[in-house]
C-alpha cells in the first residue's frame, strides 16, 4: 500500500483559511486520525484528499502520483480511493448485496462470479453474512455503518478515507465499532484517514493521531505521546481533562507561581520566561496520613472545596493553601474527603509537564 503525504496544504473560503499550511505524512498500511473540534479543517482535509476540492497552496502526493497541486487535480474516480461517510449514504432501493457490490460494477475486469464471491465474503468479514437480501431501512445503524465499510473495502482501495463515520450511533454501538473498525484495519493493512472529533475514538483506533487546531496540525503522535507528552495548552486540554498553571521559569527544573513553587521533570527554558504546566488530575496523589509521601514528589497542603462520586472515579476540586490555584484531582472510589476537609497532595516532578509549543505554529 502507498503512504500518502501533504505538503503545505491551505484552503480558502473568501478570506478565511479552513486549512493553511498543513503538513502531514501518512506511512504505507498506517491508520492516522485528524481530530480536533468543528471548524479546525479536519473535514476540508479529508476532501481536499479525495479530490472534491482542489487547494490554492499545496501538493497531496499518494506514493509516486501526485494528485493534487494548484494547477491540477485528478478527479475522485480516478484515486483509487474509498470513502466512507458519516450519513453512510447506502441506496435505500437496493439490497445490502447490493449495495456492496456497486462500486465492482465499475471495477474492470471483474466478472460477476467474481464481484458475487467478494461481496459474500466481505459480507463474511464485516459479520453480516445471511444479510444479503435486506434493505438499508432494515438494519440497525451499526449494521448500516458495516454495510458501508463492506462497501469501501472490497473495491481493493489504495486509501481509505473516514469522514466522522461512528458519530451517528448511540454510545454503546460507537464504542463497540471502534475495535471493529480496528480490528478490520489489522486484517486488510489499507492506508486510512479517519476524521473524528471524539478523542477516545482517535486514541481506540489510531496508530498515530493528528490533532488539528484552526486549520493546522499542531502535533502528531500515538495516543500515549499525546496523552503524556502535550506540546501546547490546547492538545493538553483536548486529549482528556488535565490543570494547567501559568508559572515562571526559575532555576533548571524549577517552576514558581506566587508562592508556589513545583519541581519538573525538565523544561530547559531561560530563569524568568513564562512557562505552562500541565498537571492530569490522575497524577496527584492524596496522601494517606498512615503512609509517607513518595520520595522526591511535589508536597502540597490543600483544602477540598468539591467532591463529585462519578461510580468508576471520584473527582475533587481542591484548593492549594496560600495560593489561587484550584487543582483537579481524581481517585479511584470510594470517596474519602468532603467539603473542607484538609488533605497534603504529593505529586511526581515528571507528572508536572511544561508546555513547549505553540497551537499556531503549525508543526
Amino acid at each position: 500500500m502507498p503512504g500518502v503525504v501533504i505538503k503545505t496544504l491551505t484552503k480558502r473560503y473568501g478570506d478565511v483559511a479552513a486549512v493553511e499550511s498543513l503538513s502531514l505524512d501518512v506511512k504505507p498500511g498506517e491508520l492516522v486520525s485528524l481530530l480536533g473540534p468543528s471548524g479546525c479543517g479536519k473535514t476540508t482535509t479529508l476532501r481536499l484528499v479525495a479530490g472534491f476540492l482542489q487547494p490554492e497552496i499545496g501538493e497531496i502526493w499518494v506514493g509516486e502520483r501526485c494528485l493534487s497541486s494548484p494547477t491540477s487535480v485528478v478527479p475522485p474516480e480516478r484515486r483509487r480511493m474509498a470513502m466512507i461517510f458519516q450519513s453512510y449514504a447506502l441506496w435505500p432501493h437496493m439490497t445490502v448485496a447490493q449495495n456492496v457490490a456497486y462500486g465492482l460494477r465499475f471495477k474492470a475486469g471483474v466478472s460477476r462470479v467474481d464481484r458475487d464471491r467478494r461481496v459474500v465474503e466481505m459480507l463474511r468479514i464485516v459479520q453480516l453474512a445471511g444479510f444479503e437480501s435486506r434493505y438499508p431501512g432494515e438494519l440497525s445503524g451499526g449494521q448500516q455503518q458495516r454495510v458501508a465499510v463492506a462497501r469501501a473495502l472490497v473495491v481493493e482501495p489504495e486509501i481509505l478515507l473516514l469522514d466522522e463515520p461512528l458519530s451517528n450511533l448511540d454510545a454503546n454501538l460507537r464504542e463497540e465499532m471502534r475495535f471493529e473498525i480496528r480490528r478490520l484495519h489489522e486484517s486488510f493493512g489499507i492506508t486510512t484517514l479517519y476524521v473524528t472529533h471524539d478523542q477516545a475514538e482517535a486514541m481506540v483506533i489510531s496508530d498515530r493521531v493528528a490533532v488539528l487546531h484552526r486549520g493546522r496540525v499542531v502535533q502528531v503522535g500515538t495516543a500515549e505521546d499525546l496523552f503524556r507528552r502535550p506540546r501546547t495548552r490546547f492538545v493538553a486540554e483536548f486529549i482528556g481533562r488535565t490543570n494547567l498553571l501559568d508559572a515562571v521559569a526559575a532555576e533548571p527544573g524549577v517552576a514558581t507561581r506566587g508562592a508556589l513553587r513545583l519541581r519538573l521533570a525538565s523544561h530547559g527554558m531561560a530563569p524568568g520566561a513564562p512557562v505552562v504546566i500541565s498537571i492530569r488530575p490522575h497524577e496527584i496523589e492524596p496522601v494517606v496520613p498512615s503512609r509517607a509521601a513518595p520520595a522526591g514528589a511535589n508536597i502540597l497542603a490543600a483544602t477540598v472545596q468539591r467532591t463529585s462520586y462519578l461510580g468508576d472515579a471520584v473527582d475533587y476540586h481542591m484548593q492549594v493553601n496560600g495560593s489561587d490555584v484550584v487543582l483537579r484531582v481524581t481517585t479511584p472510589p470510594p470517596a474519602r474527603f468532603g467539603g473542607g476537609d484538609a488533605v497534603t497532595l504529593a505529586v511526581a516532578p515528571e507528572a508536572c509537564v511544561p508546555l513547549t509549543g505553540s497551537d499556531d505554529d503549525g508543526r
